[in-house]
């Protein structure tokens, strides 16, 4: 896989709907959320896109929240699981972020996921747009 970074002024036009396109299908069709995906976020953050070849297999964003660095809408396509994609963009972010303080919002059966880049649960179990989440933390 390819790691791309860009800021969102950077990013070509058909990058910019692969990544919308892949976290719709995973976020609001696989996961049966409504949610408003396009939060304002997008542009002020760093986007993380993984390639094979022409195809988006995985994405996500960095950006600062609260004096850190948050990563979110952490994405792999269904048809590329299993093979450790997901660990290799979060991987690209952790190598963005460097030695800053990192945290985000993990989907609650994921804790085991990001606790394998560092990260540790820091309070209870809230809803996220109906799903169970925690927020996780790294330290710098």
């Amino acid at each position: 896989m390819r790691t791309t970074l860009h800021t969102f002024d950077e990013l070509p036009r058909r990058a910019l709907y692969a990544a919308l396109r892949l976290r719709a299908e995973v976020f609001v069709v696989e996961q049966r959320c409504a949610y408003l995906d396009l939060d304002g976020v997008d542009l002020v953050a760093t986007h993380v896109l993984g390639w094979e070849g022409d195809d988006l297999v995985a994405c996500a964003r960095v950006h600062q929240e609260d004096g850190a660095a948050r990563i979110s809408r952490v994405a792999t396509s269904p048809a590329a699981r299993g093979r450790g994609l997901g660990h290799a963009v979060v991987r690209a972010c952790l190598a963005h972020v460097g030695a800053r303080p990192c945290f985000l919002h993990a989907q609650d059966h994921l804790r085991e996921f990001y606790a394998a880049h560092g990260f540790h649960v820091v309070g209870d179990v809230f809803d996220e747009d109906g799903i169970p989440h925690v927020r996780m933390e790294r330290s710098a």
